[in-house]
């Protein structure tokens, strides 16, 4: 089994490749929203994207203890098509001073993913501790 040294790291690149082409097919509503100013409140996010298309949810994470921002957030937009086209006119834009990267969000998305990876390598994913 090859680890993260030599090897390995052929293995991580063609699995970026492979989870980059998989979220390509599950296509969404909801973007999750990466690089966010630590000032980008939900009106700020809303109206930057509300040239898209209409929007359902906007959801800035925040730090339960200190309530400031994360640094990341999610737009739910009311069709597919709305939310590919954001991604498409919005991935690494700047809002707030900070360049944004945006993809599909989806619940599971690193399990789901994790499982097609042990596929193509033929390698169990119960024998990696997370």
């Amino acid at each position: 089994m090859r680890g993260l040294n030599g090897g390995g790291v052929g293995i991580w690149r063609e699995w970026s490749i492979l989870a980059r082409k998989s979220w390509a097919r599950l296509s969404s509503t909801k973007l999750f929203v990466g690089g966010l100013s630590y000032d980008t409140n939900e009106p700020v996010l809303k109206d930057a994207f509300g040239k898209h298309g209409e929007i359902i949810e906007v959801k800035v994470i925040c730090d339960h203890v200190s309530g400031k921002s994360k640094g990341y957030g999610f737009v739910k937009f009311t069709s597919e098509t709305e939310a590919s086209t954001a991604l498409k006119e919005m991935d690494g834009q700047v809002l707030d001073g900070r360049q944004i990267r945006l993809e599909f969000a989806h619940k599971g998305c690193l399990v789901t993913l994790l499982y097609v990876w042990s596929i193509f390598y033929g390698v169990s994913v119960k024998s990696y501790t997370f």
